[in-house]
């Protein structure tokens, strides 16, 4: 009895796998462009952070000597002037960046919790809480810096004047205070974004549980502590660390609030570095704190994503 061999694959259609790559062609070109436009500044950068950069070498700085690591080591110092400068401003940033992210979930979730059920005039509340975000950071900032003014300033119009809460109208701007006006606006401009992201997040959750919940007696609170936030644990691990980059790294807002030499109590890092490179010339430094400050940026988000993704695995 005689066996047939058994019929080989017929070879894949060329133009089938043509039709299959062509969309990964066409992203080529956008992916490099994108690539050149990352990497290009990150690598030059990283080439300034290596070199002795000042008013007197800027204007040729490929040229300009090499330092090696003395910028890194100048700025880590913190014995000498810039070290500590930079770890105060390091913590600062670290305290403005947890309660701007903190306050902005904590309000744009229970904006969307308090939004999800269908009532009159839903739409345009939501459309005014989304306004902040849609607005132009610069129109909106420069808006808060007339609103902190200490003399003409609505918050100090209706804190001394109309409601007399105080008896000296406080700078608002300048000092202590000056922290707690940038929380205020970076939150502000954050929590319609986090509002945004979980309203899209309940949506996938289907009403039956909560009716459910609701036939085995659990209240409104039960109802959020067992199937609200256990179901948008995937949208608040993207949204925590985007809020988190993008606080971190803000620059906008503490500029425009306060200008180019931010006060001692609101020095964010962002600002420390353009101070140390567009205001007291010293290009070099700068450079290695921007260095610093991305590898920081960089250990923190894989650190979050390998322990998120640990607990997924775990459950």
């Amino acid at each position: 009895m005689t066996t047939t061999p058994p019929a080989r694959p017929a070879p894949p259609d060329r133009s089938a796998r043509r039709r299959a790559a062509l969309p990964y062609v066409l992203l080529l070109p956008a992916l490099l462009l994108e690539l050149l436009v990352h990497l290009t500044p990150m690598v030059v950068g990283a080439a300034m952070s290596l070199k002795q950069l000042t008013q007197f070498t800027i204007r040729d700085w490929s040229a300009a000597p090499w330092t090696g690591l003395a910028n890194y080591r100048t700025t880590v110092d913190i014995n000498a002037p810039v070290g500590r400068a930079l770890l105060h401003s390091f913590g600062i940033t670290c305290a403005f960046t947890v309660l701007t992210v903190g306050l902005s979930w904590l309000i744009g979730t229970t904006a969307a919790i308090l939004l999800q059920d269908a009532f009159r005039g839903r739409g345009l509340l939501r459309a005014l809480f989304l306004l902040p975000y849609a607005l132009p950071v610069y129109a909106a900032v420069i808006t808060w810096s007339f609103v902190f003014q200490r003399d003409t300033g609505l918050l100090n119009h209706v804190l001394h004047d109309q409601l007399h809460l105080v008896d000296d109208k406080p700078f608002w701007l300048l000092g202590g205070n000056s922290f707690a006006a940038l929380v205020t606006v970076a939150v502000w401009r954050s929590w319609p974004f986090a509002f945004l992201t979980v309203t899209a997040g309940l949506q996938n959750i289907p009403r039956e549980l909560y009716e459910a919940a609701a036939l085995d007696g659990a209240g409104i609170r039960q109802q959020i502590r067992r199937i609200t936030l256990p179901s948008l644990r995937p949208v608040n691990r993207v949204l925590v660390l985007v809020l988190f980059l993008w606080t971190f790294n803000d620059f906008n807002t503490p500029y425009l609030l306060f200008g180019r030499s931010a006060p001692e109590a609101a020095d964010l890092v962002s600002v420390h570095v353009y101070q140390s490179s567009f205001v007291t010339w010293n290009f070099g430094a700068g450079s290695a704190m921007s260095v610093l400050l991305l590898l920081f940026l960089l250990l923190v988000t894989a650190t979050y994503l390998l322990l998120t993704a640990r607990r997924r695995s775990a459950r």
